[in-house]
């Protein structure tokens, strides 16, 4: 099978969970014009696309000041959205009871999203992952994990394959400032296709603050893409 046919397989989906999808518009998007969240199922990552975003990745440094304002806005959001996730029902929020344990607590997306459903997440604890972020404190890295399981996978209705991913990272990129999205897609894209497509096997990347060429952070670029690699297999 061809690299450009791996690229357009179905990959699992599952309804969005729709408290979450309400919640997301109604705290307000960072940019305008992103698809609804049924177009999230035909999400694919081309593998080409993701070995270059790996290298990328790799290229890398662990640490850039030139990234620092994306990731000061990225964290100062990501906060923001977090509050918003926990917060009361009553009061505005989403209600959603977060708990940080010590191992991963789920064995797939489908157990994640059961949670989700009944308004409780667990986060596997960054302190306890032994690879600490070199800008995010662990507290704020917990934030972002709770969120971006919530508000990327749960919204979008994918899970942890690498379209899934992709679809996670686009769906989430929408609820981020253009700024604080170039730290999002290192957050992301750029880890998870280091992860898959990289020569570490397939282990979780050394987390770093740097920022990948706007090439791989735009998530319209990405949106163009796609289309025209769906287009072109229905030739």
């Amino acid at each position: 099978m061809s690299a450009s046919t791996l690229s357009i397989v179905a990959s699992p989906c599952f309804p969005p969970v729709a408290y979450v999808c309400d919640g997301a518009a109604r705290l307000g998007c960072g940019r305008t014009g992103m698809p609804s969240s049924r177009g999230y199922a035909r999400v694919r990552l081309d593998p080409v696309v993701g070995s270059a975003i790996a290298e990328a990745y790799a290229a890398a440094p662990v640490r850039d000041e030139r990234a620092y304002p994306a990731y000061a806005a990225f964290c100062q959001e990501t906060v923001r959205q977090y509050h918003f996730l926990v917060g009361r029902v009553e009061f505005g929020g989403l209600g959603v009871s977060v708990r940080i344990v010590d191992e991963d607590p789920y064995p797939d997306v489908a157990s994640m999203v059961d949670d989700v459903r009944r308004r409780r997440l667990k986060v596997w604890s960054s302190a306890a992952s032994d690879n600490p972020h070199p800008y995010l404190s662990d507290a704020e890295n917990d934030m972002f994990r709770a969120v971006h399981d919530v508000f990327g996978h749960a919204a979008s209705g994918r899970g942890f394959d690498r379209h899934g991913e992709e679809a996670a990272w686009l769906k989430h990129c929408g609820m981020y400032s253009s700024l604080a999205g170039r730290a999002l897609t290192t957050e992301t894209r750029g880890q998870n296709c280091f992860r898959i497509f990289g020569r570490g096997g397939d282990r979780f990347p050394a987390q770093k603050a740097a920022l990948l060429p706007r090439v791989f952070s735009d998530p319209r670029l990405a949106w163009k893409t796609l289309e025209a690699t769906v287009s072109a297999a229905r030739c």
